[in-house]
């Protein structure tokens, strides 16, 4: 999340919220705790909810240097692609951030 914080294209442009907290209960009850652990999600200004693969082209776009990949998700075989190393990822997002969490220097 820091990482993504420092690339924004906008100081705020992302608010992180715990899947656990009771903010995110009361500012998105539309979003079920199930939901919440099985993928990330994003809220856009119009309050439109994506989640998992569907919001990354939406996190790309937010960040510098890296709107022009959100272009390349629009073409089936990269969806396609994206989102099986989407769920291959998500389903093992335990293992890899112990796995990476020694790495990184906050």
């Amino acid at each position: 999340m820091k990482w993504v914080e420092l690339h924004a294209i906008e100081k705020d442009a992302f608010a992180f919220i715990p899947c656990q907290s009771e903010e995110r209960k009361n500012r998105f009850p539309e979003i079920t705790d199930k939901a919440c652990q099985k993928s990330f999600h994003i809220v856009l200004p119009d309050n439109k909810i994506l989640a998992g693969d569907t919001a990354l082209p939406e996190v790309l776009n937010r960040l510098k240097g890296y709107r022009w990949l959100s272009i390349l998700f629009k073409l089936p075989v990269i969806k396609e692609f994206v989102y099986v190393v989407y769920r291959w990822v998500a389903n093992n997002r335990f293992i890899i951030s112990q796995t990476i969490k020694p790495l990184i220097v906050e």
